[in-house]
């Protein structure tokens, strides 16, 4: 017990003082989720617009295969990335594998799917309420997209950090195409790992706290984004 408070209480110190090395692997980590964040909601927004508004063939499949998706095991990605960043694979040539490039790589194949899928909800659920108000104003889907995200900013800002929530968090994916090398693709996560099987409670314990803290702050986010739709106007 008193090993154990004594972690913690060196916990909160390293925390306090803005340990270097903790600090080190604390910024990589929201260097490689916000990069990653940012490229899924350039790809994945649109998707989900597109799925919402348009009906094409073969669009019940691919709504299938991207809820699918959502639910593929993050250990899978990192294989998927491995293979094609391996020297042996079709992109080895670029040497990126081990690298925070290819954890970005995995983490944007991870969130995309959900961005999309939870993008897709929300702007199927606003055509679906405003259709034919807009149909009767002579606007086709393509027309109201505009009108339609800004309308459900809130609700797809909320599926943003939905996907910063589970790429800030994630483990699998990033230890192998990362592998996890000290000053160069150690992030919270697999520092958390490695630092318990090594018996470093301290150090795990501090990079603990932070991993709570932002989680915390992105739930708090989406709880006032999801209040100030409630709040907002309508088209």
């Amino acid at each position: 017990m008193t090993d154990f408070g004594a972690a913690i209480s060196t916990a909160f110190a390293l925390v306090a003082h803005l340990d270097r090395d903790l600090s080190e692997v604390v910024l990589l980590s929201l260097k490689v989720s916000i990069s990653a964040v940012l490229i899924a909601s350039v790809i994945g927004l649109p998707i989900g617009a597109a799925l919402a508004l348009f009906r094409f063939p073969g669009r019940t499949i691919f709504i299938v295969v991207l809820n699918a998706f959502m639910g593929l095991p993050p250990v899978v990605i990192g294989l998927i990335v491995y293979l094609l960043l391996s020297r042996a694979g079709p992109f080895g040539v670029f040497g990126l594998l081990f690298t925070p490039t290819a954890m970005i790589i995995a983490q944007v194949l991870l969130i995309t799917p959900l961005i999309a899928a939870l993008a897709r909800q929300v702007m199927e659920t606003l055509w679906l309420e405003y259709e034919e108000q807009l149909r009767s104003l002579g606007t086709t889907p393509l027309r109201a997209l505009g009108a339609l995200l800004w309308d459900g900013r809130f609700s797809l800002m909320t599926a943003v950090l939905a996907g910063f929530g589970r790429a800030i968090a994630e483990v699998g994916a990033v230890m192998i195409v990362g592998g996890n090398i000290d000053h160069v693709t150690r992030v919270m996560t697999t520092s958390i790992a490695l630092e318990v099987s090594k018996g470093n409670l301290a150090l795990a314990l501090g990079l603990g706290i932070i991993l709570v803290v932002l989680s915390v702050l992105v739930n708090g986010m989406v709880y006032f984004l999801r209040g100030n739709q409630r709040q907002g106007g309508t088209l």
